[in-house]
């Protein structure tokens, strides 16, 4: 495998500061994934020359200029079918890489109640053979574009609390579910696709890309990164120690007072509902009832992931206020930046002290 590793970075006189220094290692995964049918973009070919170099163009407006966002996460193009995967490095030995491939197995990829990350292949990384390559359905932000429509958003939630009961019922506490941890697959709304890292912008980056509606056009919504996830065995307590995490404001978070996991997946996504659903869109103020059960701060109070998957059903078939707007009314973001970000961190301080301020 060190053939893979001799690759030096491009240094021809005007590319400055082409590669980021975690780019370097990719370049160097570049024919080890082409042989095994994973095609990185041209920047990664170890070939590669700039595209803009002689020919006055800015580097700007060059698809080769644009940059991966994570060293440890990468985009591809699977030979076969031509479709978008992602290629993330993680530990041989890590729980992330048991866990994935579990969620991912033959059988457990049947229910559709499963809305986790599919892993499509493994193998071991030619760089480091204490690393494996998982390579997983690319999927972008569940919240990029916005939503539109009052019912867009109401399956968003069913989704997201399905695949949550979904991963209590395999003994799996995900303990990040945050909002970045929660993506879309969009294919659905890009039909002329998009680029993978810049992605408003078309896959040549010359223009900005077209997108439709999630009413017409429905999409899956998928839990992500399982690095801090934790599979009890059947009849274990699912108890927990440790601070890590997207989200900090979950007042049992601890290094010393064994806390419950399945409890904490239940704040944090009703966290996420309350920062980027309600405190965005005003209309949404019928989900209150569930957001704010979902983050009790005693996690005992807390409804499991399977009752709060009720309580949602119960609002959506009882609500008044959801059934006076009609339930496909149109909904935009509140317009205002500074109001958004006023709304969170109240959001976060009422967390933290169960004070709402006003």
């Amino acid at each position: 495998m060190g053939v893979y590793a001799d690759v030096k970075p491009y240094d021809s006189p005007g590319s400055s500061a082409v590669y980021a220094p975690d780019e370097v290692l990719w370049r160097q995964r570049y024919d080890y994934l082409l042989e095994r049918g994973y095609q990185l973009r041209p920047r990664y070919d170890p070939r590669w020359k700039p595209s803009w170099l002689n020919t006055g163009k800015p580097r700007i407006l060059c698809e080769d200029d644009v940059m991966s966002n994570d060293g440890h996460i990468l985009d591809a193009t699977r030979m076969n079918d031509k479709s978008r995967v992602s290629i993330k490095v993680i530990s041989r030995k890590s729980s992330e890489h048991k866990i994935s491939r579990h969620l991912s197995s033959e059988a457990l990829s049947r229910n559709p109640n499963n809305h986790c990350v599919p892993v499509h292949d493994v193998f071991q990384d030619c760089i480091n053979p204490e690393q494996v390559l998982l390579i997983m359905t690319y999927l972008r932000p569940f919240d990029d574009p916005p939503f539109a429509f009052v019912d867009e958003v109401m399956d968003f939630v069913r989704q997201s609390l399905e695949g949550l009961c979904f991963l209590h019922d395999q003994g799996v506490a995900h303990r990040d579910c945050f909002t970045a941890n929660i993506m879309m697959d969009g294919r659905p709304l890009f039909p002329e696709d998009h680029h993978p890292v810049l992605t408003s912008q078309t896959p040549d980056v010359s223009r900005d890309a077209t997108h439709l509606k999630r009413l017409q056009h429905p999409v899956k919504y998928y839990y992500v990164d399982f690095g801090l996830s934790t599979h009890f065995k059947d009849g274990e307590p699912p108890y927990v120690l440790g601070t890590k995490g997207a989200d900090q404001s979950a007042p049992e978070l601890s290094d010393e007072t064994p806390y419950n996991a399945f409890m904490l997946d239940v704040y944090v996504l009703g966290h996420v509902y309350e920062s980027d659903l309600l405190q965005v869109y005003p209309e949404l103020r019928f989900l209150r009832p569930l957001v704010s059960a979902m983050m009790q701060r005693q996690p005992e109070r807390r409804p499991t992931a399977e009752v709060a998957l009720r309580m949602f059903h119960d609002i959506r078939r009882t609500s008044k206020e959801y059934a006076d707007i009609g339930g496909r009314r149109a909904i935009s973001p509140d317009p205002s930046p500074t109001k958004q970000v006023v709304n969170a961190l109240s959001s976060t301080f009422q967390a933290w002290t169960g004070i709402k301020l006003t």
